[in-house]
């Protein structure tokens, strides 16, 4: 059974970092490009990033760019999202999902995402 599980979430203050992981279990993600996506409450889910899965192509939102890096490392089977210099409105549960790749050097938010964790809550408040 295909699983991913994010951690890493909490509160932090305007400024401040986080680090989110996404870790699967049952499938390798070698073969998987990864999506951050985030929902705000009253808003709809909007994508943060994506990192393909050979993690030679990453693309941000403009929301993300110049703040957030998405790595990956295959042999721990994990991605990871850094946030930097955090905003209130960053705040929004974070989720992770993973989209087969038929193309390991490419990756787009508008991929197939079929299997999605159950997400983190992020909180940037003072």
């Amino acid at each position: 059974q295909l699983q991913l599980v994010e951690s890493g979430g909490g509160l932090v203050q305007p400024g401040g970092s986080l680090r989110l992981s996404c870790a699967a279990s049952g499938f390798t993600l070698d073969y998987y490009s990864i999506g951050w996506f985030r929902q705000a409450p009253g808003k709809e889910r909007e994508g943060v990033g994506c990192i393909s899965a050979s993690g030679s192509s990453i693309n941000y939102a403009d929301s993300a760019k110049d703040r957030f890096t998405i790595s990956r490392d295959n042999a721990k089977n994990t991605v990871y999202l850094q946030m930097n210099s955090l905003k209130p409105e960053d705040t929004a549960v974070y989720y992770c999902a993973a989209a087969r790749s038929s193309i390991p050097w490419i990756c787009s938010l508008k991929a197939n995402f079929a299997s999605w964790g159950q997400g983190t809550q992020v909180t940037v408040s003072s």
